[in-house]
């Protein structure tokens, strides 16, 4: 897809800083700070997280791109302090900083072993600190400004958690109502009798020094029909939507509606058949989840997407010293037991940029009054 906002971020898990640079907001847009930090204290919400979300509290600075909050078309530039960051400058100062202790036993499956023999290091710290997911607190940064251009819109964006570990949530209708309580589950599960076994299944697995994993769902209200492209395939709003959850960290499949249970139906039972009533079109199911052809189909969108156990273990694997080649058990770096709440919310907001990114390439990408204004007349 051709992409009018772009953007990079910088920093690492114990650095001073986690900073992102935007590029291609529409102008004349009043972003409201208040809400991209109230996205980051989502973030920081969930039960199984670890002792890192007790030193920050995220809030966003703005160098760069506003003025009086109104996007300027120049770049935005936003920063996160690291608190943590007084504790580890010994370590970690850019500039100044001690290298002489070492990681140098890799976790499996983390960054760690084929990110020292991509690199030439020999101290996995150079690797980790970046492969952190610390790192999504600056992935989320954009997100969280480009929603609010949908939120003008009435596209609205949720998640929530389908299943931790073995418990799944019962097959049941999600409606929009449902998921507007997800964020009082500290578990993001709108049914409560399988949060309350969700819990149980976190204390279970941290009591046996272990991680788990899961899989959280989006939904999105409000898309019209036809964004994205079927005519090439980086035009697809179902690539970039694809692309830009898999680049989260830890995240191992993503799929749309009814992803891979579809395997086993056959198309009379798949495919989204049309009804027609007073001239309007509707449809009986929303197997599709929302996109046809790479397209936008008028129906809410549905993401699904799986997230691995995360690699730092309390009772850790068995590893190798990079340096002496000998059997050790796997390095411990502070980390948490479940990190798929968070996950949810970090990619929750990150699907916005694509999705703007398709209402920009269709409605223009220079002045937000103009580009509403052709939006809501279509």
């Amino acid at each position: 897809m051709n992409e009018s906002i772009t953007y990079i971020t910088g920093g690492e898990s114990h650095g001073p800083a986690m900073t992102c640079i935007v590029k291609g907001l529409p102008a004349g847009f009043q972003v409201n700070i208040e809400q991209v930090n109230y996205q980051l204290w989502r973030r920081q919400q969930g039960y199984g997280r670890g002792g890192r979300m007790k030193i920050e509290q995220d809030k966003v600075a703005v160098l760069s791109g506003l003025r009086n909050c109104m996007t300027l078309a120049s770049p935005l530039t936003l920063m996160i302090q690291n608190k943590d960051f007084k504790n580890w400058q010994y370590k970690m100062d850019p500039v100044e900083s001690d290298v002489s202790e070492k990681v140098e036993i890799p976790r499996p499956g983390h960054a760690d072993y084929p990110g020292i023999t991509k690199y030439g290091f020999d101290d996995i710290r150079n690797v980790l600190e970046r492969a952190s997911a610390r790192e999504t607190v600056a992935r989320i940064l954009p997100g969280a400004v480009c929603r609010q251009y949908l939120n003008e819109l009435n596209i609205r964006l949720y998640s929530h958690i389908t299943q931790i570990g073995t418990v799944k949530i019962p097959e049941i209708e999600v409606s929009e109502n449902a998921l507007k309580k997800a964020d009082a589950s500290d578990v993001r599960c709108i049914d409560e009798t399988s949060g309350k076994a969700m819990r149980k299944e976190i204390e279970s697995v941290k009591a046996a020094g272990d991680s788990i994993g899961g899989i959280f769902q989006i939904i999105v209200f409000g898309l019209p029909v036809g964004l994205g492209s079927y005519v090439h395939w980086d035009d697809k709003l179902s690539t970039a939507l694809a692309s830009e959850i898999m680049g989260l960290q830890a995240i191992k499949g993503v799929s749309f509606g009814d992803g891979f249970d579809a395997a086993d139906k056959r198309g009379s039972q798949y495919h989204d058949a049309f009804k027609i009533q007073d001239k309007d079109i509707f449809r009986i199911s929303n197997h599709a989840g929302g996109l046809e052809g790479g397209m936008s189909n008028g129906q809410p969108l549905i993401i699904n997407a799986v997230m691995k156990p995360i690699p730092t273990l309390t009772k850790a694997l068995e590893s190798f010293n990079i340096e002496s080649m000998e059997k050790a058990d796997a390095h411990k770096e502070r980390s948490d037991t479940c990190a798929l709440p968070a996950a949810a919310v970090v990619a929750e907001n990150i699907i916005a940029r694509p999705i703007l990114n398709a209402i920009l390439a269709r409605f223009g990408a220079d002045r937000w009054t103009e580009i509403k204004k052709r939006y809501l007349e279509a």
